[in-house]
Order: C-alpha cells, then structure tokens, then sequence
C-alpha cells in the first residue's frame, strides 16, 4: 500500500505509469526502473489467476501461489523504489494542456503525469451459467490443461462443451488421461469434430448439464439434465474471454476482427506512447508469457523515450549551439 509521500511524489512527471500490477505489469515496471526510469504501478487488485491454487509452467516458480507470486514480484519492484499505488484507474487521457503525455486518473488518488502508458489490465472470463460452475473455478473447473493438466493426469476428465475451442480443448486433454469425456450441452458439434472426438476414444455425452456434482469440497462429477451423473476427478471449459480494454479503447485504440486491440510484437499500440502487455492484448498468455511481454514492452517503451530524448537535445543543441558539460574527470582533451 502507498503511504501519503509516495502518492504525493507523484505530481511532477513519471516517465511511465504501468496500469495492473500482475505479472506482465510487474516485470515491465522491474526492467523500467532498473533503466533507472521513474515509473509507478497502479493495481486494481483483482488478478484473474486468483482462484486458482497453483502457478504452473513458470520456471523457478512453479507451485508458487499467485498471491505469493504477486507479493513477490511488488516487493522486488518495490527496492527500486518504485511507487505502487494500489486502486482503480478510472482514466486515462492525453494531456493536452501540459507538457506531451498522459493523465491518469486512480479512482480517489491523484492525477498522475506520465510520459508513457503501459495497459496491463488483463481479462475476465465469461462462465457458463451452470450451478457449480463460479464455486469450483480454479480448483478443479479449470481452463488451461498447460498450467493443470499434469495435476489432475491419468483422471476421469470432463469438457463442458462452450464453442469450438472446446473441441480441441478434449483433444489436448487425450494427452494427460485416457479417459476423456466431452459434454456439448447446450453447442451445436460438427460432424467433423464428432468423427475426430470418436477416433481419438473420446466420448461424447449429449445432453444439457444440469450442474456439477460436488461432495465434501471435492468435484465428484457432472449430472445430465436425465438425472445421469458423469463420475468426473476435473471438469476444463473453455470461457469466453472479455479483455479489460476500456482504458485502452478509451485512448483510440483500434480492436482486431477478433475483438483483441491490434499491437505489435512489443505491445505498441496504434496510439503513439500507449503499450499494451499481458491478457489485455493475448487471451493465450500465461503467467511466464505476460511476464515476458511486460519485458518486451518495458524495452521498446525505453527506447522510445531514448529516441525522444536525443531528438529533444538535438533541437536544443542546434538552437543554442551548447551542449550538456562532459563529466569533469574526464581529461580535457575529451570534454
């Protein structure tokens, strides 16, 4: 939590405000300030990963808690010195009225200044409305078989049936069990997938799902809408993916066909000085990936006001014809 101080210290210029403070906003802010850039981290808080018992596939962290994971990360970020401000943004906009930048506003905090934005807001995941289906999200109704399916290996696994990811999604999960299971419910299967689901020994269980079977804390199974009950160890879905964008459409930036906002490799926006990293830009990025991209965005964002900075001092040079003093141990000869 920031104390009074840290929010005040705030009022002049930060080079970069990262908004979201997981994984991919963290080691953006860690590499930045490691630049020796003035930077500060607002988080909302609320981690999508946060159900979730385990991180997986995170080299040296594999095992770790998101929440310790988390704690982690703010307090290596925080021996930079780096503000973390902990809230909301309920804005952010160009500042037209100041020196070249943004405002970015912190729901009940003060405006904060930055010549850079990096958007690391993440998504939400849309579940079916299926009783069972919210109280068992991340414990054993799961989503990525990469981050759980080793946990719940050589079990009697489910697949609720939500779309065509779905289908492919029982065909990655033949890896870790033998005995697979795909329930459509309510989605329409084509003859093709059928045929595909069927040749990998897959079976497929028409019929809406009433809801998921649960006894003594524990996942036992999935009913059937006759009355069945699937015996299940986990159950995967493939949810609809709502990336939290509204800062960033907000600033103008376009979305894809597919709904995602269009960046480059690095997370560049369209909007000039607005990066992107994490699950606001990649449904597929796993904790390692975001924390990645929240690297490679923290090394062009550098760059970037780099560039800036020597086009800045070439202009004055030129107007003044004076340069900044070479340091003063340097023999003369090289000042």
């Amino acid at each position: 939590m920031s104390d009074g101080k840290t929010v005040a210290a705030n009022d002049a210029m930060n080079d970069v405000v990262v908004v979201g403070g997981g994984v991919a906003g963290l080691n953006a802010a860690l590499v930045l300030a490691r630049a020796r850039r003035r930077v500060v981290v607002v988080d909302g808080g609320t981690p999508r990963h946060a159900p979730a018992a385990h991180t997986h596939g995170f080299l040296t962290r594999d095992g770790m808690s998101p929440a310790a994971l988390a704690e982690a990360g703010r307090a290596e970020v925080a021996r930079y010195g780096v503000p973390l401000i902990d809230g909301r943004v309920d804005h952010v906009q160009a500042d037209r009225e100041g020196a070249a930048g943004f405002l970015v506003r912190p729901a009940g905090g003060p405006v904060l200044k930055a010549r850079r934005v990096l958007v690391a807001t993440g998504l939400r995941d849309d579940l079916p409305e299926i009783p069972g289906v919210r109280e068992r999200w991340g414990r054993d109704l799961l989503h990525c078989p990469y981050c759980h399916g080793y946990e719940v290996r050589d079990e009697p696994i489910g697949v609720l049936g939500t779309g065509p990811g779905s289908v492919h999604q029982a065909l990655l999960l033949r890896q870790w069990s033998d005995d697979v299971v795909f329930l459509p419910h309510t989605s329409d299967l084509a003859d093709g997938d059928r045929e595909r689901l069927t040749a990998r020994g897959i079976p497929i269980l028409d019929g809406r799902v009433r809801w998921l079977v649960v006894d003594g804390d524990r996942l036992r199974g999935v009913e059937l809408a006759e009355g069945r009950v699937v015996p299940r160890r986990a159950v995967f879905v493939f949810p609809r993916m709502v990336p939290h964008d509204a800062l960033l459409t907000g600033l103008g930036c376009e979305r894809s066909a597919d709904g995602w906002v269009v960046t480059d490799a690095s997370g560049r926006t369209g909007v000039p000085g607005v990066w992107a990293a994490g699950n606001v830009r990649d449904p597929r990025a796993q904790a390692v990936t975001a924390a990645g991209q929240g690297a490679a965005a923290a090394f062009a964002i550098n760059h970037d006001l780099v560039d800036e900075e020597a086009e800045r001092a070439v202009e004055d040079y030129r107007a003044t014809g004076t340069a900044p003093h070479a340091p003063h141990h340097l023999p003369a000869a090289l000042r």
